[in-house]
């Protein structure tokens, strides 16, 4: 029986979670970005313009969502510049009905969409009082672009409770950054942090249509029932979606008659399942004697920690699907895994 591990019902919308405007740093109006986006096959963009939450409802209709946003920022002092390191962490609205940045309250309102209650330091316990209060406030949060941040292994690992981080920053790699983050990812689950991945552009639309211009590179792909607010954040909370540079993801379910994992892609020439130890499983089209992948079986063996797979396009381009950790889907589907079937 198929049980699917991104929902089966709904349409993908392609999103870009991470932007930012002139209500900020960049360079083009959230209208002028919306039409951009739009031409280029996007319905869905978070408009997280820096310590500013401002939100642009008004550009929501039946073809294109704003969710509203805001990027806030831990920076280390008394560094030269570059050389400081800093944490940048995302807030999306869960709802369209909060008005409010997530450290303000109805007695600290402050005009224009701005609030700084306080300048976080650096460090884990600001960090982490960052996340908690998005979170807690009812906004999605995101940990983002940990390489151009100049964060290292014990750093990030000391942060907790985002629900995702960005495994690709397509600002922060045209910028010179291997900002594709997959290692830091299975650093965090093999820590046992239980998160989702995003890809994003982090546009600032400074240079366009040159090699330096930092929109369309990368995307998330949300399955949701409709392109409604709360029903594409409640599709984020489930994690009912994949980050992508390119390469599209059509389905992922498990068979519980045989506890195996399938995914159905377009065109892909390789496909890794990362397993959270040394035992990953890697298809190559070769193997399967056909041109490209586009459906693929896997084993689920209960001594992994997690599996997530990789897809890559014949321009090494990749997507990737976000971590399941095995005893949660077990027990999600109640799988028998008594037998020998799983072993590879």
């Amino acid at each position: 029986m198929k049980k699917y591990l991104i929902s089966e019902k709904g349409k993908f919308y392609k999103a870009n979670l991470h932007s930012h405007s002139t209500v900020s740093d960049g360079e083009l109006t959230p209208e002028e970005m919306k039409k951009l986006y739009m031409d280029n096959g996007y319905s869905i963009i978070a408009f997280t313009d820096h310590n500013r939450f401002v939100t642009h409802n008004e550009l929501s209709d039946e073809k294109f969502l704003a969710l509203n946003g805001v990027e806030n920022a831990a920076d280390e002092q008394g560094k030269p510049r570059f050389y400081d390191r800093c944490c940048d962490v995302c807030y999306i609205a869960l709802s369209p009905d909060r008005k409010l940045h997530p450290f303000q309250d109805e007695n600290n309102v402050k005009g224009d969409g701005e609030y700084s209650p306080f300048t976080p330091r650096y460090c884990a316990e600001d960090v982490n009082a960052m996340i908690e209060t998005g979170v807690k406030n009812g906004f999605f949060t995101t940990y983002n672009h940990p390489t151009w941040s100049l964060e290292n292994y014990p750093i990030y690992m000391s942060y907790n409770g985002m629900h995702a981080m960005e495994i690709f920053n397509f600002g922060s790699s045209v910028d010179g950054y291997n900002e594709y983050n997959c290692d830091k990812y299975d650093d965090m689950l093999r820590g046992g942090k239980k998160l989702f991945c995003i890809a994003t552009d982090d546009n600032h639309n400074r240079a366009p249509n040159t090699c330096h211009w930092d929109s369309f590179g990368g995307f998330t792909m949300i399955k949701a029932p409709s392109l409604k607010y709360e029903d594409v954040t409640a599709a984020l909370l489930r994690g009912d979606f994949y980050a992508s540079r390119g390469p599209i993801i059509n389905a992922l379910w498990v068979d519980t008659d045989d506890c195996s994992v399938h995914i159905e892609c377009e065109k892909a020439v390789k496909l890794v399942c990362t397993r959270g130890g040394r035992r990953c499983r890697a298809v190559f089209t070769k193997e399967q004697g056909v041109e490209y992948l586009t459906e693929v079986k896997l084993s689920i063996n209960p001594t992994d920690k997690y599996f997530r797979i990789t897809v890559f396009d014949e321009n090494g381009l990749t997507a990737d699907t976000n971590a399941y950790f095995v005893d949660d889907v077990i027990e999600k589907f109640n799988l028998d895994m008594s037998k020998d079937i799983y072993i590879e």
